[in-house]
């Protein structure tokens, strides 16, 4: 948080150069990404984040083609999953060797 703001402190109107805005357009979307993960509509939510990048990175210029589009709210949800199968030992276990 405390770089964002000196960032908004350094930056005024032609300041940044367009590789720095690509890195904050990047960091914006990941940061999105993250907090998407936590709930589902959080993540619907949060697409209009993407969108707003998509149109920033368009308005200056910045190529999105060599970027992957990042998952849609419905991939960031885990698929429900039952009890992990167990697996045995192996049939060369033969228990725990004590000193008797």
């Amino acid at each position: 948080m405390e770089s964002a703001c000196h960032l908004a402190e350094l930056a005024g109107p032609g300041s940044l150069s367009t590789a720095a805005a690509e890195d904050a357009l990047d960091a914006i979307d990941t940061l999105a990404e993250a907090l998407g993960s936590a709930a589902p509509d959080l993540a619907q939510a949060l697409t209009a984040v993407a969108v707003a990048t998509g149109d920033a990175r368009r308005r200056l210029g910045i190529a999105a083609d060599d970027q992957v589009p990042g998952p849609t709210a419905a991939a960031t949800v885990p698929a429900a999953r039952g009890a992990p199968k167990r697996r045995g030992l192996g049939p060369g276990y033969r228990g725990i060797r004590t000193a008797r």
